[in-house]
């Protein structure tokens, strides 16, 4: 094992990810035959085989599988690790990979970039949106360096960090002039009839949307469009009377520039914490270290919805404490004590 290089490493990953040796070689710009000679000394070197061939190419065996993991990891910290340095040098750039979540970039990720990279003219920010399901195996990974937004749930939270900014509610929005603009008081059940646009099925945001038409008696809407593309959204919400979801603090924003209305409902399953996933244990770049900073002011700064105006907060001060896999570090939250998520949980009640 001693004698494993970055280039064995490389090797696996590219025949991993094209399937064959022939696609590996091309991906590397090497000749088949070296890349077979070179697959066959890494096997030798860990005795054990790492692909199985097959009539379509090859495909990798548990131990292929690890090894390849662990090589995206390797392969990414040293890409880090040269960013950094070159940083370090340079004090003015840098490179953050971000996913985001809805919950986040609407308000607090602009806002956190724009601040630092008034600092940081040169400093490259990668976004990538999307949801927990598709970000979080890619941080896992080492792709992303964080993910900010509504924070993943406990069968989710292995290997990773986790540092509440914010509490969040998703809001139901429609254009102005809708036929259901105006009326208050509002109850799910009038709304089972129309048009909606919702999340996907497998994702926790949409078992809260579910969960409070069920808690109303209502069956939630058996034919919704399943989109998160905010363009699509956008367009069926404004042109076609739909019913769509949005986070709190984008709906807001929304509202206030006279594009959407937030009725007046409160869809209490979908109160959740906003933040920051890190992987666990993992060493962050100035540069992060320095956005999760700026993040962290304006959640402090963020307007909290008048949605959860009912809402109280009873939480009393822990005292700091390293977070373990299933706690989180509530740093936008009064005292900015750590507490366990089911600490978060009693501490915001309907009263």
């Amino acid at each position: 094992m001693s004698r494993l290089t970055m280039r064995h490493l490389r090797i696996v990953l590219a025949i991993t990810d094209g399937g064959s040796l022939v696609a590996a070689a091309h991906t590397l710009c090497m000749t088949q035959p070296a890349i077979t000679k070179a697959l066959q000394e890494t096997e030798a070197l860990l005795q054990i085989e790492l692909f199985s061939r097959t009539n379509r190419g090859v495909v990798p065996t548990p131990a292929g599988l690890a090894l390849a993991a662990h090589a995206r990891l390797i392969t990414a910290q040293i890409g880090h690790a040269a960013e950094e340095i070159h940083d370090l040098r340079d004090g003015m750039g840098g490179r953050i990979a971000v996913g985001t979540l809805l919950s986040a970039s609407a308000d607090l990720l602009p806002r956190a970039i724009a601040m630092l990279r008034r600092d940081r003219p040169k400093l490259v920010v990668t976004i990538v949106e999307g949801t927990n399901d598709r970000l979080l195996p890619d941080l896992r990974l080492g792709k992303l360096d964080m993910v900010v937004g509504r924070l993943p749930e406990y069968h989710e939270l292995q290997g990773l960090h986790q540092e509440v900014l914010l509490t969040d509610v998703s809001c139901v929005i429609v254009r102005p002039g809708h036929p259901l603009v105006g009326r208050d008081p509002l109850r799910l059940a009038d709304l089972a009839g129309w048009d909606w646009i919702l999340p996907r099925l497998e994702t926790t945001l949409r078992r809260h949307i579910d969960q409070a038409f069920r808690d109303e008696g209502v069956e939630p809407p058996p034919h919704a469009v399943e989109s998160v593309s905010q363009l699509t959204n956008r367009s069926l919400v404004m042109d076609a009377d739909y019913l769509g979801i949005l986070p709190w603090q984008l709906a807001h924003r929304e509202a206030r520039a006279g594009h959407l209305v937030i009725l007046p409902l409160l869809l209490r399953p979908t109160i959740g914490p906003v933040g920051i996933s890190t992987r666990a244990e993992c060493r962050l770049s100035s540069a992060a270290e320095m956005l999760i900073a700026a993040m962290r002011d304006f959640a402090r700064q963020a307007e909290p919805s008048p949605l959860l105006a009912g809402i109280t907060e009873r939480a009393t001060a822990a005292g700091p404490r390293r977070p373990g896999p299933d706690s989180v570090a509530m740093s936008g939250m009064p005292g900015g004590a750590a507490r366990d998520r089911e600490g978060w949980r009693r501490d915001y009640q309907m009263t």
